[in-house]
């Protein structure tokens, strides 16, 4: 009984999700369906198309709707790993004293919207390429998980 419980529970919950989803995103009923379920398997979802059909709309309409950060990386030749992983900075303690701390790279989001990635430079895509497969990024000789 537990069992049916728990899937009549996610289809009212997924139910709800698809109907807020849908008073901003109209007509597109197999796209956010597709980009639901490869959410809830934890998987990445390749949105194509020419631009205004509301791929960034999407993406952060699912982010507000379940409350999860959402970071938009628009990569460029000139975009370096650091850019998007995150680098050291020295900052100042309050005893006067300068020590390195990590300031997280927009790739520490739930939802991440990387933007015409072909247009990086290889190892701009391999450090994406390792937070995707592997949850986690290699910034200044140490790996932070990124989930």
């Amino acid at each position: 009984m537990e069992t049916e419980q728990a899937i009549e529970s996610f289809r009212n919950a997924y139910a709800a999700l698809r109907a807020e989803i849908g008073k901003v995103i109209v007509g597109q009923e197999e796209i956010v369906e597709s980009t639901v379920i490869a959410l809830f398997a934890g998987g990445h979802v390749l949105l194509e198309g020419v631009p205004g059909l509301g791929k960034t709309l999407l993406v952060r309409t699912l982010s507000e709707v379940l409350d999860l950060s959402f970071n938009r990386i628009q990569f460029t030749p000139d975009l370096m790993p650091a850019d998007i992983l995150g680098t050291n900075i020295v900052m100042e303690t309050q005893g006067g004293r300068r020590e390195f701390q990590f300031q997280r790279g927009p790739i520490f989001g739930h939802l991440i919207l990387a933007d015409e990635i072909n247009r990086a430079t290889p190892k701009t895509q391999s450090a994406l390429l390792e937070a995707m497969q592997e949850h986690q990024v290699t910034a200044g000789g140490e790996i932070r998980k990124t989930r």
